[in-house]
């Protein structure tokens, strides 16, 4: 049986009790919520904290809502809640679309919004998805509040700019006109980790590209997102090529790994397809085509027959 090494356990009753804690602790203790990615980790002795601050009873951080002009989702948010939450659609189904591929409902349920970003697994999907629509992250301390792009906030594998004796709090997505998003994921089975994924958030200004925000999880993609296929978006025509020549860029500036998931030359494919199809997705949204696509396909699939009776209906 696999068991954790000794830690001692403290439940923080109070965001300001938590800072606490973990100031008393320092660089030995870590943050524990749903933990379905620590707790496994500590049985295998990867992690090997001195203590454990469990913050289930911090349910004030548990929220999504508009503030001005952005959409704040709290880091004990529940990923279920997030899925589940109309403002979310509404605005950004990047997280719908991603939080229907992460893990099973069990782990939805327990798991959160805030763990998930803090965990900085390199195939963690949010960390992608917020990547794309360029959020900013809430870190509170002893010391006061302080707000980093979400570009910023991972420095590499299982490493975050949070630092001991900090928590991350809330999660800040600028809330823009004009915009759509997606994303889209490989993988091994239902609910597994991203053999590839990628994320896409995209403004228009007619048929011209104003603004768009490209994330990949699982390629090795620095802090989770594509600067080069970004840049080379912006300005251009939303048209096949430019997005087929994002893909391009998106796989070829990535840096996968060859793993049981695959070798480095099937990652970088899924990376570019990937790209260019969460791009097509996302502008269909901004343009408010999506529903009538599906609608199309789905009569094109139907049997003659079926749609003769439909339209005789």
């Amino acid at each position: 049986m696999q068991v954790p090494a000794h830690f001692e356990y403290e439940r923080a009753t109070c965001v300001d009790h938590a800072i606490a804690l973990l100031a008393r602790w320092g660089s030995e203790a870590r943050v524990v919520a749903g933990g379905h990615s620590l707790i496994p980790m500590m049985k295998l002795r990867l992690a090997r904290p001195e203590a454990l601050i469990d913050i289930n009873d911090l349910t004030d951080l548990s929220y999504v809502r508009l503030d001005g002009d952005h959409l704040v989702i709290g880091a004990m948010t529940r990923h279920a809640d997030l899925l589940a939450s109309a403002l979310v659609g509404e605005h950004y189904p990047i997280f719908h679309d991603a939080e229907r591929v992460i893990a099973d409902p069990i782990v939805r349920n327990r798991g959160t919004v805030g763990g998930s970003l803090c965990q900085a697994d390199p195939s963690e999907d949010l960390s992608a998805a917020f990547a794309a629509v360029d959020a900013s992250v809430v870190i509170r301390g002893p010391d006061g509040t302080r707000t980093v792009p979400v570009r910023e906030f991972h420095v590499g594998p299982y490493e975050t700019v949070v630092a001991p004796g900090e928590l991350l709090t809330e999660i800040r997505v600028p809330v823009r006109p004009g915009g759509g998003s997606a994303y889209q994921k490989v993988e091994r089975r239902v609910g597994d980790w991203a053999v590839a994924a990628a994320g896409v958030a995209i403004w228009l200004d007619g048929d011209t590209v104003a603004d768009v925000g490209i994330g990949l999880t699982a390629v090795g993609a620095p802090h989770f997102h594509a600067p080069e296929a970004e840049r080379a978006l912006r300005g251009v025509v939303a048209s096949a090529e430019n997005f087929a020549e994002a893909g391009r860029l998106a796989a070829e500036n990535c840096r996968p790994s060859a793993d049981q998931r695959g070798p480095v030359d099937y990652k970088r494919h899924l990376a570019g397809e990937l790209t260019t199809r969460a791009l097509h997705r996302a502008a269909a949204r901004a343009r408010g085509l999506e529903g009538r696509v599906s609608t199309r396909r789905r009569s094109e699939a139907e049997p003659r027959s079926l749609r003769t009776q439909r339209k005789e209906g």
